[in-house]
């Protein structure tokens, strides 16, 4: 177990230069923008726009805060994606432009070598205490909201928990938070 804190994750520039990315953790660590096996991150989105293309990955989006936007995917309809919107899987390398719906947002950003790595993103709201899954692979727990306590490891908002496994594991729990689960598993 590690525990990411919000105040270390690294800022950098999107790839198309349009606005600034928080790094929460890439695979491997240290891996820039063309050689990451799986990376998760946040941005905040203040312009309509494009989205950054990146051949060969798999994405999936989630809203964190702001009323949202409506996401235009090269061969899909377009998605209107809120935060109370189950993240959105897509694939990072089909064109792909946002109209927000009022305002800057702030998104969760999931992606993973299509063919090498598979991932999925859940959301999960806890009260109390209670037990978290996580799958094999390498399991990341995101605190969006609230305060959390996983296995005595402390989460406040922007704090992640990032695991690997060899196997699934149940993990003890508690707090009031809503938090993203995220499970990347090496094909």
């Amino acid at each position: 177990m590690k525990l990411l804190r919000a105040s270390d994750h690294k800022r950098m520039p999107w790839k198309n230069g349009g606005g600034e990315t928080v790094e929460i953790a890439v695979s491997p660590e240290g891996a820039g923008l063309a050689e990451f096996d799986w990376r998760v991150s946040m941005a905040t989105v203040a312009t309509d726009g494009p989205f950054s293309v990146f051949p060969g990955i798999d994405r999936t989006l989630s809203i964190l805060d702001g009323e949202g936007m409506t996401l235009f995917i090269e061969g899909h309809r377009p998605v209107r994606l809120v935060q109370e919107s189950d993240p959105l899987s897509f694939p990072a390398d089909a064109p792909t432009s946002a109209t927000l719906i009022d305002g800057k947002i702030t998104d969760l950003n999931v992606m993973t070598q299509r063919g090498r790595f598979t991932h999925s993103v859940q959301r999960v709201s806890v009260d109390g205490n209670s037990e978290v899954e996580l799958k094999g692979g390498t399991s990341l727990v995101l605190c969006h909201r609230g305060d959390v306590e996983i296995d005595g490891a402390a989460l406040a908002a922007g704090d992640c928990l990032l695991v690997s496994n060899e196997v699934a594991t149940r993990r003890s729990i508690s707090g009031k938070a809503q938090l993203f689960c995220i499970a990347v598993e090496a094909i």
